[in-house]
């Protein structure tokens, strides 16, 4: 497998995710098919295991890491850490468009309440950027030869970058920029 032909992987297990969760939740609220919306819903998972199985595939066959390696285990991490509340999020905003749902809750927009709401979404940023660093760690280990994971170099620190700014934007921007009792007090 070439670089290429892995980001390409990467691209079709991004579009079947939301193949799978379009086709899932049309067949649900539309078409009223429930067990195919479940079959679709419930194989979503799938698609994270064709990906894992093909990087370690070419990684197992002897390429040269790539980017699009790393790619792979942060498309995963982001996937354990946020795949269930993007479902979630298309779930509702397809029971709203075709089945009358309720509106989506609104975030918090000041105090202890916007902190909190940050923190959690934080949380989970810190979950994809584990994982992503767990899985690139676990790969060095597989190929075991510093010539062929040079490129993993990035992904040990892209994800904490990545950690460190979700960290300044949110948790800390709400606390110095949107702390009050009351909308509108800062």
């Amino acid at each position: 497998m070439t670089s290429t032909l892995l980001l390409f992987t990467i691209l079709a297990c991004e579009i079947a995710f939301w193949l799978f969760l379009v086709g899932g939740l049309t067949c649900r609220y539309v078409f009223k098919l429930n067990r195919i919306s479940s079959f679709l819903l419930y194989s979503i998972p799938i698609i994270d295991l064709i990906l894992l199985v093909a990087t370690v595939v070419d990684l197992r066959a002897g390429s040269v890491a790539t980017f699009a390696h790393g790619l792979a285990a942060a498309y995963l991490g982001f996937t354990i850490a946020f795949g269930r509340v993007t479902i979630d999020w298309a779930d509702g905003a397809f029971a709203r468009r075709f089945a009358g749902g309720a509106a989506a809750a609104k975030p918090p927009s000041h105090g202890l309440e916007l902190l909190l709401f940050e923190l959690k979404w934080f949380g989970r940023c810190l979950i994809a950027v584990a994982v992503t660093i767990i899985l690139t760690y676990l790969a060095i280990v597989l190929v075991n030869d510093p010539l062929k994971t040079e490129a993993f170099e990035i992904w040990m620190q892209l994800p904490l970058v990545t950690a460190g700014l979700w960290f300044l934007f949110g948790p800390l921007w709400s606390l110095v920029f949107c702390w009050s009792s009351k909308p509108g007090n800062a």
